[in-house]
């Protein structure tokens, strides 16, 4: 079975005309899990990343097991307040607003070699901001990787349009 076929799709969640993908599906099957994060391992494996840098809260779910089978180290990106150390913060924009993401101020040196990870890539706010924190840290980003892109929302083009490069297991377009 594909990994898209474990994800499951709540019609109308959080509002109505939202077709919401539930990687709860996906993680609680073994197999599957396993399969996504072995998918991770063997792209990653041979280009010498230092940290994964996850973002919260799903993104930790699949940062952990991908930085401990790398061997390497897991840095979180949080919303405000939530970190107890010094931080350094990035705002994005919303479509009500705007929010806010943090990360500690020595959780990347200059020049570490980092991997942005998290569930799904939908409009791409929250990776922009991440990716940004990253920059501000001097940190190299190697790519974005998403367990599902949705398109047709654009976060991806976005990424990409700042120069990042971004991997993804599986895509829902227009459905």
């Amino acid at each position: 079975m594909s990994i898209k076929s474990k994800i499951r799709t709540i019609e109308n969640y959080p509002i109505k005309g939202v077709m919401f993908r539930d990687i709860t599906t996906l993680l609680k099957d073994p197999e599957g899990l396993r399969d996504s994060i072995n998918k991770l391992v063997d792209r990653y494996k041979d280009l010498n990343i230092d940290k994964i840098v996850a973002i919260e809260s799903r993104g930790f779910i699949i940062g952990a097991p991908l930085a401990y089978l790398l061997n390497v180290g897991l840095v979180l990106i949080r919303k405000p307040g939530k970190l107890p150390a010094e931080t350094i913060d990035q705002d994005y924009k919303l479509e009500y607003g705007t929010d806010r993401i943090e990360v500690h101020v020595d959780a990347i040196e200059k020049g570490e070699k980092v991997l942005i990870v998290d569930d799904l890539i939908a409009t791409g706010g929250t990776a922009e901001a991440a990716v940004r924190l990253v920059q501000k840290m001097k940190g190299d980003i190697v790519e974005c990787c998403f367990i599902i892109d949705l398109p047709d929302i654009g976060g991806r083009a976005r990424l990409e349009d700042l120069g990042q490069k971004v991997f993804t297991l599986c895509e829902f377009e227009g459905e």
